[in-house]
Order: C-alpha cells, then structure tokens, then sequence
C-alpha cells in the first residue's frame, strides 16, 4: 500500500525579484530579495521545503535575500532536542516561571495587541525601517498571513506582556517576529520567548526552531548564535555550529561570506 504524501507547490510557483536597495542589516550596502507571488497561499509542506532553502515570511512575503557579492544573511534554526541552555537563558527561564502561556489566531488580535506592538517599536526600534509604527502595518506584517501561523503569548495574570508570532512547519516552528513589553526588560522577555517556543515544539514532536536569518557583521542579531547548537545554511548545506563562536570568529565569517567561504574554513567549529 503506497503512503500518501503531501505533494509540493514549489514548481507551481511565481517567483519575482526586487531591484537593489538599502540593506537593513548592514550600512552602506544593497540588497535585493527573491520574492514569491504574494496572491497565492502558501501550504504548510511548501512552505516547510522552502524554509529548508533559506526562504523566510513577512505578512504575505515569502521571501529570500539573494545579494551580489554577500551571503550574510545566513538561515539558522534550533535543534531543540539537543539544545542545552546556557546560564543567560536559564536566569530568563526562572525569572519568567509566573507567566502564562496562550495560543492564539492572529486573526482575533484586537487594541492591545496593537497597543503592545506600538510601545515595543516606538521604545526599542525608533532607528529602525518600522518606525513609526501604525497599524496597518501592524496588521501587514503580523495578522496577515499566506499559511498556517499563529500567536504564543505570555501573560502576567491579565495582562499581555509578549506575543510571538510563529509558522507552522512539517518540521518545526518559524519564529516570524515577537514584540513584548518594553518595561519589563529584567525579564529578558525576548531571551525567555524562544525558550517557550522551543518547549512549545517539542510538545508537538517536532525538530526545529527556525530562527530566520543570522548576519555575523550586525550586531543585533548575534543573540541568534548563543542558542547550541545552531544549525547554519551556508552554500545550500544545513551546517551545526557546536559551541559559541569568539567576536573574531564571528567578524571573520562575516568576512569571508562577503565573497566565498573558504575550503575547510574551521571544521573544528562548524561540521
């Protein structure tokens, strides 16, 4: 008796590319970004297979970077049966043992979503391409969706104090964006946020949690590279990073991605 399997849309697809323009990741660099039709929802296999080929979602964007002469922007997900906390997420771990968790629809997201949403920009991210914040924005990039996606909140009895908004995939969870409340900052609600949808996904007998894209030469996102091990793709090869790497190592990755990787560079640190 043949299994049934889920068949794939990936050749069924149009795919789009944006002329270049300013990077958001690194200053004084372009960017350019392969892009699906954004008419077409996206099932949860495609949408799991192009995950696996470094494509992220924002809104209805099924998206991935494809830049001349840099390869930053690097795919990274969580193995989550073999991550072991370090002593920073263990503190957020504890520190957050009070907050409950919900699951919820973007759909039924109302004012204090937004509300929340708009403090977190207008107080963490005023330098960024989100500010200011509005909600149709809002609702662009977080309650419309192409696939299967949810919120995990994290309440303090009744009040909503972080939502991430996650995609389900066949192999694991995408970590699309999460937004929390900026007063709480002894929480380390963003650290302790990833913890839950880690557990959270292991609850569901999955593999992984996909983090989107590290860039070794932005500061901001080198969080992404103290959850071990972390899994890199570089050159369409799922690599595992097996410990931290050192600011030099971190700068030196991001340097040689500006052009080629070289042969055999540090297997002793990524295999």
């Amino acid at each position: 008796m043949n299994s049934y399997q889920p068949k794939s849309l990936l050749n069924e697809l149009q795919y789009y590319i944006t002329p270049p323009h300013d990077c958001s990741y690194l200053d004084n660099k372009s960017a350019r970004m392969v892009f699906l039709d954004p008419v077409h929802r996206i099932d949860v296999v495609t949408l799991s297979e192009l995950s696996r080929m470094g494509f992220r979602r924002s809104g209805d964007f099924v998206y991935r970077p494809e830049c001349h002469l840099c390869r930053q922007c690097l795919s990274s997900r969580v193995p989550i049966h073999e991550f072991i906390m370090n002593s920073k997420q263990k503190k957020a771990w504890n520190r957050n043992q009070d907050l409950k968790l919900k699951i919820t629809r973007p759909e039924d997201a109302g004012d204090i979503h937004y509300a929340l949403y708009e403090r977190y920009i207008i107080e963490r991210h005023a330098d960024g391409d989100m500010y200011p914040p509005s909600r149709d924005q809002f609702e662009k990039f977080l309650i419309h969706s192409c696939t299967d996606s949810f919120f995990l909140e994290l309440w303090k009895d009744n009040q909503l104090i972080s939502v991430s908004t996650c995609d389900s995939l066949d192999d694991g969870l995408s970590a699309v964006y999460t937004f929390f409340d900026p007063e709480q900052s002894r929480r380390s609600l963003g650290v302790f946020a990833i913890l839950k949808q880690i557990e959270y996904a292991k609850t569901l007998g999955l593999q992984f949690i996909y983090l989107g894209y590290w860039v070794p030469h932005s500061g901001k996102m080198n969080y992404k590279s103290e959850y071990i091990p972390l899994e890199l793709l570089l050159d369409g090869q799922w690599r595992r990073l097996n410990r931290p790497l050192t600011a030099d190592e971190i700068e030196q990755l991001g340097s040689s991605l500006m052009t080629t990787l070289p042969s055999g560079w540090n297997n002793s640190i990524i295999k």
